[in-house]
């Protein structure tokens, strides 16, 4: 069901840049970089459309039939009659349908079929159904229409070509429909043009039928599209090839893999790609599931296209003379991650771009090693480094309001940041379980052929390693910018041959604090070293290693795999590291273990216990109520802030038990923690319960005073409730959520204060 509100926003082209076929092409060296230039330079600025438009039906399928034979001839006119027949599902009651249709671009001259009257103002078309649909219930409407003589840059014509170029929202300006990739359809079309004329589109040729001086091509694409990656692309004496892959899944067939070009390209760059696309298609395949579509290709245009490529589902733009292999690698990356599986709303765009560009660095892992693909990564850290202009990868105020291309499509942000949080994902999940999930995530039958939102992608990451990795995506995702480490790290002599090394791990940035696994390599005076994995989840975190041997110096991260990051390392004297107490934190309502500045976690153990009463004896006893670190570990917390159920109408005694490597056992003094005293950490819970019909209960921690929002989100990134929304002091809360009105599905609630951000989804079932 798609039932929103949206502003709507327009793109036209800025500018036009020339290129002779035979010129080479721009010379990146990054297919990420021509295709954000070409999406950012090639459109013009927004035109913002104020309509409330409540989407209420669901697009099934377009059926278009252009007359373009003209649009061949001298002088090459834009205008083109055609008509389209749009089959919908009802979502809700409807006696009519809104369609985005650019007045400007075109001329509605009648529906038909259950379409009785329409009117065509504001760039909306409202069509008047022939009675009342009921939820569920399908009909077609037939839209005879004219393209004008304009330019609105979405039809390119000119000497004898015809193109399309649409995203992000211009294919209302060449045919009637609903255009926002959230609703992917079906799609097929039937076009005349000149005998000369060879044309492509989505999907496969079903047949091309010649009559005298006329072709009437006729395409289907059997899998669902999004309206921004339909296309056509037609040339008089077009020239192309065909290069054939054998599917994995039956070696019997294969996918034509077609290549539409220009006389006067570089033919040697052409059959090197030629030769390069069965081998990529087999990689993309082997890492993300078996190609996705019946047919695909590729097709370079004129100067009217300025530079770098558009991935079209099953056939791509590229500009005049870009056969380039890592344009193409990341053009064809998208026909997985952005065709396949569509971005749901603008808001999602990490899932397009930033997946293409990292691909793009994992076929430089095929044929240069991981040193190419480092290399190809670090790379775009710097892009981002240099380049960043300061926002999120996603603002969920762009799932309702489409921003300007040059936010949608920044280098620094949506492509380069993009692939180094991927990047950084990998590192912190390892290979096997980073793989795993992204082929996960592309072969999800909820998700292939359809539109998803990144909690999608964080619902693959959490399900297939078993862990909850919310915290990953809220900081390099949902927060801007990148840690800023100032770190410090000590060397002590214990005496007898035996040595501590300690680090500090310190980040001075305002806002979010950068959780990550840190990797510290430690050198040694006999030309030895080791390197120790950490996780570091707290500011001036201290972690402490015990060796035999001297150390004499440390490097902080030696592989540079935290690629987004500005850091410094400083020597300071050492640190005492001995256990202090056990108490209640200064303001009584925080339980924390105290000691100096740091411990020695790897050779202890430490046990926080409560003393509880047996009722019908009046025995007390000890429980283990936590762990605040397993043996053998190298993580330590310094002022460990330790949540527990607190007895609301009494209190409760702890103890800490501390277990040395050799057996022995000390306990801390005890200490009362009176009812009613805040934990401290910021936490939103899992829902229960969940699935829910039709309430359940959200569970949220605070641990400092705070301004609060608490509201629930639909997969299109819309809200639907409003929770809560006050001043809260610290503490644990529950609040009830009512889904009486709404439908079954998926939804997100989010918590958000000026400094945190958490996510959780859960499923409503009726």
């Amino acid at each position: 069901m798609h039932k929103f509100q949206f502003l709507f926003v327009m793109i036209c082209a800025i500018s036009v840049f020339n290129f002779s076929y035979a010129q080479d092409a721009p010379s990146y060296s990054k297919g990420a970089k021509y295709c954000s230039d070409k999406k950012v330079k090639s459109l013009s600025p927004l035109v913002t459309e104020l309509a409330d438009i409540k989407h209420s039906y669901d697009v099934l399928d377009y059926k278009l039939d252009l007359n373009l034979y003209q649009n061949f001839i001298s002088p090459y006119p834009k205008n083109f009659t055609g008509n389209v027949i749009i089959k919908l599902k009802a979502d809700s009651t409807i006696n009519s349908i809104q369609l985005n249709a650019v007045n400007t671009s075109l001329q509605i001259d009648g529906v038909s079929l259950a379409g009785s009257s329409f009117t065509h103002t504001s760039n909306i078309l409202t069509v008047t159904l022939d009675r009342t649909y009921s939820i569920g219930e399908t009909l077609e409407v037939k839209i005879n229409y004219q393209h004008k003589n304009v330019t609105d840059n979405a039809i390119y014509v000119s000497s004898g070509f015809f193109f399309t170029d649409a995203e992000p929202e211009g294919a209302r300006r060449w045919f009637p429909c609903w255009d926002k990739p959230s609703d992917k359809a079906t799609i097929s079309l039937r076009a005349k043009v000149p005998a000369t004329v060879k044309l492509g589109s989505n999907g496969r040729l079903a047949d091309s039928v010649r009559t005298g001086d006329t072709i009437y091509y006729n395409w289907i694409s059997r899998d669902p599209v999004a309206t921004y990656l339909a296309v056509i692309t037609a040339k008089v004496n077009y020239n192309v090839d065909i290069v054939y892959w054998p599917k994995q899944s039956n070696p019997n067939d294969s996918i034509p893999i077609r290549f539409y070009w220009n006389t006067g390209e570089n033919a040697t760059s052409l059959a090197n790609m030629k030769n390069i696309i069965r081998p990529m298609t087999t990689y993309y395949s082997n890492l993300f599931g078996e190609h996705p579509f019946e047919k695909n290709g590729f097709a370079t245009l004129n100067n009217q296209f300025t530079w770098g490529g558009m991935e079209n589902q099953t056939l791509t733009s590229l500009c005049p003379n870009c056969w380039q292999e890592y344009l193409v690698a990341h053009e064809y990356a998208h026909q997985w991650f952005g065709d396949m599986i569509t971005c749901a709303t603008w808001a999602d765009i990490f899932l397009n771009e930033g997946f293409a560009t990292f691909i793009e660095a994992l076929w430089s892992e095929r044929s240069g090693g991981y040193t190419g693909y480092k290399n190809s990564i670090l790379s775009e850290a710097s892009s981002y480094l240099s380049g960043n202009p300061g926002w999120a990868i996603s603002n969920p105020s762009w799932a309702v309001t489409t921003p300007s291309t040059n936010t949608l499509f920044n280098y620094a942000i949506t492509y380069a940041k993009g692939a180094c949080v991927l990047h950084l994902l990998r590192y912190t999940l390892g290979d096997t379980l980073f793989f795993r999930s992204i082929k996960n995530y592309a072969n999800d039958a909820n998700l292939k052929y359809k539109s998803a939102v990144i909690p999608d992608l964080i619902n693959a990451v959490n399900q297939t390693t078993g862990q909850d990795y919310n915290w990953f995506f809220n900081q390099w995702v949902y927060a801007p910018n990148h840690p800023l480490y100032a770190n410090n790290y000590f060397f002590s002599n214990q005496g007898n041959g035996n040595w501590e090394a300690g680090f500090i791990a310190k980040q001075t940035q305002t806002g979010i604090y950068f959780q990550m696994p840190l990797e510290i390599k430690i050198g040694f005076t006999n030309g030895t070293d080791t390197t120790v994995k950490v996780f570091n989840d707290q500011n001036n975190q201290m972690f402490v290693f015990r060796f035999n041997k001297q150390p004499n110096s440390i490097t902080f991260d030696p592989n540079a795999q935290i690629v987004l990051k500005y850091a410094s390392l400083q020597e300071v004297p050492p640190v005492p590291v001995e256990l202090t107490s056990f108490t209640a934190a200064a303001d009584g309502k925080i339980v924390t273990l105290k000691w100096a500045t740091a411990t020695e976690i790897n050779n202890r153990e430490f046990i926080i216990e409560r003393k509880s009463v047996d009722n019908t004896s009046a025995v007390s006893y000890w429980t283990e109520r936590g762990r605040v670190n397993g043996r053998g570990t190298t993580t330590n917390k310094n002022d460990y802030l330790f949540m527990d159920a607190v007895d609301q109408f009494g209190g409760y005694i702890y103890r800490l038990k501390q277990v040395d490597l050799d057996g022995t056992t000390e306990y801390s003094g005890e200490v009362f923690v009176e009812a009613g005293e805040a934990p401290g950490e910021f936490s939103l819970e899992q829902n229960y319960p969940n699935p829910f019909n039709p309430s359940t209960s959200i569970k949220f921690t605070l641990s400092e005073a705070s301004k609060i929002y608490l509201g629930v989100f639909n997969v299109l990134g819309e809200e639907v409730a409003m929770i809560d929304d006050q001043y809260l002091e610290p503490g644990m809360y529950e609040r009830h959520f009512d889904a009486s009105g709404l439908n079954s599905g998926t939804y997100f609630y989010v918590l958000r204060t000026n400094e945190r951000h958490a996510v959780r989804k859960m499923t409503l079932v009726k």
